[in-house]
């Protein structure tokens, strides 16, 4: 699974260079759900803790989202649908994965830990939109399929808004083992 997450960007880029639609906006792997992915090779293949972490949090609150909600141009059978949903499931199953079965559960903390990854995050996909001209984690313009950006004001509020709703994802997640961690102190 490790080594799937961690081919899927070039096979996605092969596939859209193949198909004639690779651009500024698919070139690199610099969406969220690419970032979790790359997470979920690492903590896979290393358990890493901080990759654990955010495997699960951008997985379980991004990539989700981009599950539920795909921006796709192309359907079954197209390479890049397979693609699409390969990488984004992979990424969700990796999630679960690491917390349950490998037993890398958040750490305290993780919430400030993965707020300050995301940050980061949005810090450098926003210089290479402007550099490239492209819309890495959508914070230029929503993507063009319904999701649930569009119930989050317009640009720029939106990413604002994102960033908020991350915060909150973030802690919904990590209550579970809050209470875990609660529960064998007690005992």
């Amino acid at each position: 699974m490790g080594a799937g997450l961690l081919l899927s960007w070039p096979f996605a880029a092969i596939a859209h260079w193949h198909l004639d639609s690779l651009g500024v906006e698919n070139a690199l792997p610099m969406h969220f759900c690419d970032i979790a992915g790359l997470a979920g090779f690492v903590a896979l293949w290393t358990r890493q803790r901080l990759a654990c972490e955010m495997v699960y949090f951008f997985g379980m609150a991004g990539t989700l989202q981009g599950l539920l909600t795909p921006n796709l141009k192309v359907d079954f059978p197209d390479p890049r649908f397979f693609v699409f949903f390969l990488q984004h499931g992979g990424v969700v199953v990796a999630a679960l994965h690491v917390v349950t079965s490998m037993r890398c559960p958040p750490r305290v903390g993780a919430i400030r830990r993965m707020f300050a990854v995301t940050m980061l995050y949005t810090l450098g996909a926003a210089m290479v939109n402007q550099i490239l001209g492209a819309n890495y984690g959508f914070l230029c313009h929503k993507p063009e399929q319904a999701s649930l950006m569009d119930s989050l004001g317009s640009w720029p509020w939106y990413v604002g808004s994102m960033i908020l709703l991350c915060v909150v994802f973030y802690s919904l997640l990590y209550i579970p083992f809050a209470i875990t961690r609660r529960r064998h102190q007690a005992v």
